[in-house]
């Protein structure tokens, strides 16, 4: 037979009642219902230091900020790239397809901007960074696509 403290709980409330009945008192009873059948001796709480919390605690101290030069030139590249390949487009590429061709250089753009960004190894403002890229090619590319539209209804 198991220990009291390892048996299983029987849902119908007779385990309490048995109890009751072994130890012969109304108070040992109600203790026992009030702290779900657990024991009044005092739980062991364990260790106090519960050691390395995981993968981020064996990494060491975290890393430094990506200083603002860092950023900029991370930034400023992949707007660059937009701005070259818009040039580009508006260079070599035939006007029926200059639609087609910007819309191209953003796909470009976007997958250029991951590649930078995660290249930097900084979690800390990678959303922001990554934002701030997304968004500054798109307006590069979107004032070259609307320049080269007006120029295609001038023609």
């Amino acid at each position: 037979m198991l220990p009291e403290t390892l048996a299983p709980p029987d849902r119908g409330g007779s385990h309490a009642e048995a109890r009751h009945a072994a130890q012969g008192g109304e108070a040992r009873l109600a203790t026992s219902v009030h702290n779900g059948g657990m024991s009044d001796a005092p739980q062991d709480p364990g260790p106090q230091d519960p050691g390395p919390l995981g993968p981020a605690a064996a990494a060491g101290p975290p890393p430094e900020p990506l200083p603002r030069a860092a950023v900029a030139w991370s930034v400023g590249a992949v707007w660059a790239l937009a701005l070259v390949l818009g040039v580009l487009i508006a260079l070599l590429s035939h006007p029926l397809q200059y639609a087609s061709w910007i819309s191209l250089a953003l796909g470009v753009c976007v997958i250029a901007s991951f590649g930078v960004q995660l290249a930097t190894q900084q979690k800390d403002g990678f959303v922001n960074r990554l934002a701030t890229t997304l968004t500054g090619s798109f307006v590069i590319l979107g004032v070259i696509g609307g320049i080269l539209g007006l120029i295609t209804l001038g023609h």
